[in-house]
């Protein structure tokens, strides 16, 4: 009897010759199993498409709501943006994708999972160390690192075998995409120096098409998690649908940037996110209201570090575990509501209150009603700069030998 290997299949080009790959190297019986992380339109014809191309069976798990409340929403309450720049979302993907994989591993009895991650990305990384963290039993094969094809032959083995694929040599670029975001590679976009064509875009309106008038959108949160928009409530993966909707409608939610990979290589990198790039600067507009400096300071640090180990692929770690506990500590008050003008491209923080406001008008302003005791500055501000004094007068005055 064939040993048995659970293959995360996407439908495109390199899970789709993995198939036959690993029926062809390793005379295996393949198990296609597909998450639904909102990343598809039409599942049901890639469960097809797996029994077409000989698998022996084909899953498909709805983990979108998982996915949002488990993953992309902990990043969030993060303000988790890799290099201050990409909000993670093929990286947030990956661990589930991972735990689901070995879940399905070990009930369909299989020895070995397979992943279509090529060797100079950072997916191998993320499937890899996950399963291994996971289910150190089971054997990982990646066919994409093995077969070492390039990009080009590799669709020519996929039309050898008569494997219909999802892009062509005149247009090939690979997409990634869930409700966080979509990431689009190779082609002319391997060039740092050329712009992203156009209809690499789906979700982004490019901004001579966007609306000529602003948008105005309130967001509620509730201990950091995003409740409603425009004071209608909404469960996760609705709230974050309609962000996309919403931001990428009037432009926003592009970005263009040279990324540094896990295997250490740079390399340019397009995404789609409108919904992250909605939701975490409003994030960020309501803690700079319910936060402390001393917190905000440091939890600048700690979603550098958490960024930094969701996109190394070390969700599943202890480290991970420690950075979440503070997070989640920190926003035990970040609660109130956001207001957004969205218009050509441009996202504003226009408003923000909170029942938790550390902001107090009557400390802050200028007119009548301010009761800030300013007598009491001078006697501060002689103790605050008492260092800076005594610095000065034994060590500022020293003249050259």
């Amino acid at each position: 009897m064939a040993e048995k290997v659970v293959l995360a299949y996407s439908g495109g080009v390199d899970t789709s010759v993995a198939i036959k790959w690993l029926q062809e190297k390793y005379k295996m019986e393949v198990i296609a199993f597909s998450v639904d992380v909102g990343n598809e339109p039409d599942f049901p014809a890639i469960r097809e498409k797996a029994l077409k191309l000989g698998a022996v069976k084909a899953v498909v798990a709805d983990a979108k709501k998982a996915f949002i409340n488990d993953f992309v929403f902990p990043a969030l309450k993060a303000n988790a943006m890799y290099q201050g720049q990409y909000p993670l979302a093929t990286a947030l993907a990956r661990p589930l994708m991972a735990k689901l994989l070995v879940e399905t591993a070990l009930k369909e009895g299989a020895k070995s999972v397979a992943h279509g991650c090529t060797g100079k990305g950072n997916d191998q990384v993320r499937f890899d160390v996950s399963v291994a963290g996971l289910a150190p039993e089971l054997k990982i094969l990646a066919p994409a690192r093995d077969w070492e094809m390039t990009r080009d032959e590799t669709i020519d083995y996929a039309k050898r075998h008569g494997i219909p694929l999802p892009v062509s040599a005149e247009s090939p670029y690979s997409i990634d995409q869930n409700l966080w975001g979509r990431s689009i590679e190779c082609g002319v976009m391997e060039d740092p120096w050329a712009e992203p064509p156009e209809d690499a875009f789906i979700w982004v309106k490019p901004v001579e098409k966007t609306p000529e008038k602003a948008e105005y959108v309130e967001i509620e949160f509730n201990k950091g998690l995003p409740v409603a928009v425009n004071g209608r409530k909404m469960e996760g993966v609705a709230l974050v649908q309609l962000a996309n909707d919403l931001a990428g409608k009037h432009g926003i939610g592009r970005i263009d940037h040279i990324e540094d990979r896990v295997v250490g290589i740079k390399s340019r990198e397009v995404y789609e996110a409108p919904a992250a790039l909605l939701l975490i600067p409003a994030h960020r507009a309501l803690e700079s209201l319910c936060l402390s400096k001393e917190q905000l300071r440091f939890k600048e640090m700690v979603s550098a570090e958490y960024a930094d180990l969701v996109y190394n692929g070390l969700w599943f770690t202890s480290f991970r575990e420690d950075l979440t506990a503070y997070i989640e500590s920190s926003q035990r008050y970040v609660s109130g509501r956001v207001r957004l003008k969205l218009h050509k491209g441009s996202l504003t923080v226009v408003g923000r209150k909170s029942p938790y406001s550390l902001y107090r008008h009557e400390l802050a302003t200028y007119d009548k009603g301010d009761v800030f005791d300013q007598s009491a500055a001078a006697g501060f501000i002689h103790l605050w700069g008492l260092p800076a004094r005594i610095q000065a007068r034994m060590q500022g005055k020293k003249t050259k030998d």
